[in-house]
């Protein structure tokens, strides 16, 4: 059985990866013990996405080594 964590008194930051001109924003919230809750900037009271720690991870790792590059 999974619970919905309460992110109503999380502290959100900007992707360092957001583009310059606040089109294509995500922030992310730290402080949640095994979880990394995401979230699109321009919709602040929209849904969270709630993943693992580690499937967040494993996910920016691939990033960051460009796993996800086409062509």
């Amino acid at each position: 059985m999974s619970t919905t964590p309460d992110l109503t008194t999380t502290v959100w930051r900007k992707s360092s990866y957001s583009n310059a001109d606040q089109g294509t924003c995500v922030e992310v919230a730290d402080g949640h013990p095994g979880i990394v809750p995401i979230r699109d900037s321009k919709r602040p009271h929209g849904p969270a996405l709630v993943f693992p720690a580690p499937a967040w991870s494993a996910f920016v790792a691939e990033v960051k080594g460009d796993g996800f590059r086409t062509g």
